[in-house]
């Protein structure tokens, strides 16, 4: 697999986590927290991959 698909599916993949925390957020802030975090990991993980 090419590394700038795993990178691209990262970064969309946080893009997907990202809209559940926007609309989650007034409703259940616990899950939007929890989804945050994940979002921040594949960013992390897409920037390491890179890298």
């Amino acid at each position: 697999m090419s590394q700038s698909l795993v990178v691209i599916g990262l970064l969309a993949l946080a893009g997907f986590l990202l809209g559940g925390v926007y609309s989650t957020w007034k409703t259940a802030r616990g899950l939007s927290v929890v989804l945050a975090v994940l979002a921040l990991m594949a960013v992390g993980g897409a920037v390491a991959w890179f890298v």
